[in-house]
């Protein structure tokens, strides 16, 4: 499994997660807590934790090619649904 972590800069996390996961839902399947929500792709997984100032997303699959192009799935749509702040701040490690 390959992976990769971004923390992004945002007091809105919980909004954001909670909207992508609502979004995907009619496609994916989904989990979600007060302040978190995971997403499973037919080839990754995206997980999403809401913090007080940032949100982490991570972005799992099984090699780094699909990690990269899902990573670029994922923040385009958050940047979507942030568009009052966006572009987001996507620090990937």
């Amino acid at each position: 499994m390959t992976s990769t972590t971004a923390h992004v800069p945002t007091a809105n996390g919980v909004k954001y997660l909670t909207q992508l996961c609502k979004h995907w839902a009619h496609k994916f399947e989904v989990e979600t807590t007060e302040d978190s929500g995971k997403i499973h792709f037919p080839t990754a997984v995206a997980t999403m934790r809401a913090h007080e100032a940032e949100l982490e997303v991570t972005v799992e699959a099984e090699d780094a090619e699909t990690v990269e192009r899902m990573k670029g799935v994922v923040a385009s749509h958050l940047d979507r649904f942030a568009f009052r702040e966006a572009p987001l701040s996507f620090d990937w490690s």
